[in-house]
């Protein structure tokens, strides 16, 4: 609990990693593998009110990260506890205008390409050079990826990663979620993602934005996709 209320206290919001978590989490004994572990089960209904009540102490929204394999009835748990899901356009099937409006909408995280990086394919490069990922396999995987980003507005394939960046969060700013969101990677045109998992002799967390954080604020393409967002926002029937 003092863990929670530090961390939402003054930053109006909190991300909670692996929401899982809350759930479930899979133990492996000292000296054993990964093979010999099992799942643990969390007291989640007692975590959830707990997350609950300092949320509303603190006048903070709270966003559960339930990325991958989540199991039956965790959503909606989340939902009940008034707890934002997770969209990411990456990911989603289905068009972000039927995205649920209890969600934080994104297009990519930290731990994922940037459009600049997935458009010029400079992070399956990277991805190539750093971990043990084959050619084939980051090229499936890119073309994956990009097919529900350009789904609506295709491009032409020599278009510039700037174009490319902004037909996604067109396509983004189209959800009805109550939180639509921009990387300061992709409002930066950076390629290089933040972190590639997997990649130990990368440098990770260490890469500097290209700009000074004061001049974040006047960036063209940042302030294009503030407007961007800002549209999709307005569009909503509670905004």
């Amino acid at each position: 609990m003092e863990a929670i209320r530090a961390t939402m206290g003054d930053g109006g919001g909190l991300r909670i990693d692996h929401v899982m978590g809350l759930f479930r989490l899979w133990w492996v004994a000292p000296g054993k593998s990964p093979a010999h572990g099992a799942y643990v089960r969390y007291p989640s209904e007692d975590l959830l009110d707990i997350v609950a009540l300092e949320s509303h102490r603190a006048q903070a929204i709270v966003v559960g990260e339930d990325l991958g394999t989540v199991e039956e009835g965790v959503r909606e748990a989340l939902a009940a506890h008034n707890m934002l899901s997770y969209r990411l356009l990456y990911f989603e099937d289905d068009d972000p205008a039927d995205w649920p409006v209890k969600a934080m909408a994104a297009v990519t995280t930290h731990d994922l390409p940037t459009i600049a990086g997935l458009w010029t394919g400079s992070d399956l490069d990277e991805q190539c050079r750093y971990t043990s990922v084959t050619a084939d396999d980051a090229e499936h995987g890119r073309q994956s990826v990009l097919a529900p980003v350009m789904r609506a507005s295709p491009l032409a394939a020599d278009a510039a990663a700037i174009d490319a960046v902004q037909v996604a969060y067109r396509r983004l700013a189209e959800a009805p979620s109550v939180l639509l969101s921009a990387t300061l990677d992709d409002a930066l045109e950076i390629e290089r993602r933040p972190n590639m998992p997997g990649a130990p002799d990368r440098a990770n967390w260490c890469l500097a934005l290209p700009i000074p954080i004061e001049d974040l604020a006047s960036h063209p393409l940042t302030l294009r996709l503030a407007a961007i967002l800002g549209s999709g926002a307005a569009r909503q029937p509670d905004a």
